[in-house]
């Protein structure tokens, strides 16, 4: 079994290389939609909605896996494709003052407008009332495996 992971692994990096926008935005729908259905499945639905599992990785596939591939390509002109642990701090910086927002917020937009059905002035009005709260709980860092700063 360990050789046919190496095998599929091997061949996940050679597509990243070939096709990396493809290979990043199927490999985003993907784990969208595990993480929707494992989510589910903690908290203990009786039958998986596929609809919402669905719609988490349409998500992903076209919105997330191309975004965070065109992001990193901005990235690497910016700072001049770098890799000192400076520059990876400024990256991060960067991508947490910038993108971490508007995805926040896009994310927000999408799933209250179509996974959840809601109408704009509700949505709206969720995004004022939760917006600030769910950008600082994404801005915490993790003091040790059990308690968040």
């Amino acid at each position: 079994m360990c050789d046919v992971a190496k095998e599929a692994w091997r061949k996940y990096l050679i597509q990243l290389q070939v096709n990396p926008l493809w290979t990043k935005a199927l490999t985003s729908g993907v784990v969208a939609a595990l993480g929707e259905a494992l989510a589910q499945k903690i908290s203990g639905v009786k039958k998986i909605e596929l609809r919402k599992v669905l719609l988490f990785s349409v998500f992903g596939f076209a919105y997330g896996g191309p975004f965070g591939h065109y992001l990193h390509k901005l990235m690497s002109i910016i700072f001049k494709g770098k890799n000192d642990t400076r520059t990876v701090a400024k990256m991060v910086l960067f991508e947490q003052l910038t993108s971490s927002p508007c995805n926040n917020l896009l994310f927000m937009l999408y799933y209250g407008l179509v996974i959840e059905g809601r109408t704009w002035a509700l949505v709206k009005n969720k995004i004022k009332k939760d917006f600030t709260p769910v950008q600082l709980a994404a801005w915490k860092v993790q003091k040790n495996k059990h308690e968040l700063v």
